[in-house]
């Protein structure tokens, strides 16, 4: 199973005691999965679809425990793909339908059988948290987050998208909204927040999990930073030491180390002997040591008196 996926079935077991958050986790679910029609007869009904088992049980058993109401369910299986089965949970009894529709407050939009929730039912803190959790189980998911942190609610409508975002937005997360194909995508792409959502809907196992991940990540980073940055240091004392040994042959080719004053000379036969060493502990291998200042002063001079050498050949040269 993905990570998306384990969240759903957490999420699938969790119900709330209250009466009033059992709605609100209902209405996300109609409002994100479902919808309501005018039956032959005058009345409503009300509609469900889901490809989740889970979730459909989890609806089915909402009805059941808020209303005393059982759906009829009619399982559908792909043409294409005869593994795929879709769920469809059915309230075609018009009262029925009717007391769903009140007490969530249901109020119809421009499209033909979309519904949205109305605030009413948003005014608790854990009403709203119920709803997220409602409205993740019928059309949201995650990525994994070993590749990456992406959290999204896919909404039929953007009143939708934009109503899910208001309720993030009383906890403290910003829900950005795009268009995509036909559905309006409510995301969330930082980690921070993403697992502020799973604890605010009560995965509190996934979140465990990707906190552990986040962990192990944080950790893989700075230990490939500690790594690069001593590379990189690495590199720069190697090729500065080059560059020193480079000036150091030069004179002792042109004039001999024995010619120069007795510090610069130590100082250069130091580096001839230790080409791998830093500036710090090249000072050390000195007698007496030398701090690194000292050194780096020493061996810029005896690289003044190389560059004066190279100058001196080229005008002779011309």
């Amino acid at each position: 199973m993905s990570f998306s996926s384990d969240v759903k079935a957490e999420l699938a077991d969790n119900y709330s005691s209250a009466r009033h958050c059992q709605i609100a986790e209902i209405a996300a679910m109609l409002s994100m999965d479902g919808q309501i029609f005018e039956n032959t007869r005058g009345g409503r009904t009300v509609i469900l679809r889901t490809e989740n088992l889970a979730v459909a049980r989890k609806y089915f058993t909402l009805l059941k425990k808020t209303f005393n109401i059982e759906a009829d369910i009619l399982i559908r299986r792909s043409v294409v793909q005869q593994k795929s089965r879709s769920y469809h949970l059915y309230v075609t009894r018009a009262e029925d339908a009717d007391r769903i529709i009140n007490a969530a407050r249901m109020k119809p939009l421009t499209e033909p059988g979309q519904w949205i929730p109305g605030g009413l039912i948003l005014q608790n803190d854990c009403c709203r948290r119920a709803f997220l959790r409602g409205a993740y189980l019928a059309a949201g998911s995650m990525s994994n987050p070993e590749k990456g942190y992406h959290f999204e609610i896919a909404c039929a409508v953007r009143e939708k998208a934009e109503q899910l975002s208001e309720v993030l937005s009383t906890f403290g997360i910003e829900g950005r909204i795009i268009l995509r194909k036909k559905y309006h995508v409510l995301y969330v792409k930082e980690g921070d927040q993403i697992a502020d959502i799973l604890n605010l809907i009560s995965a509190h196992v996934s979140l465990m999990k990707l906190e552990n991940i986040r962990i192990l990540k944080e950790m893989r980073e700075t230990v490939n930073r500690q790594v690069n940055c001593e590379t990189a240091n690495l590199e720069k004392t190697t090729s500065a030491a080059y560059g020193q040994i480079n000036d150091i042959l030069l004179i002792q080719e042109k004039m001999g180390l024995d010619s120069l004053p007795e510090l610069l000379r130590e100082t250069a036969e130091a580096r001839l002997n230790w080409p791998d060493v830093s500036l710090k502990e090249l000072g050390s291998l000195l007698d007496p040591p030398v701090g690194k200042s000292g050194v780096n002063h020493r061996l810029r001079r005896l690289k003044e008196l190389a560059d004066s050498l190279r100058v001196n050949e080229e005008d002779v040269s011309c």
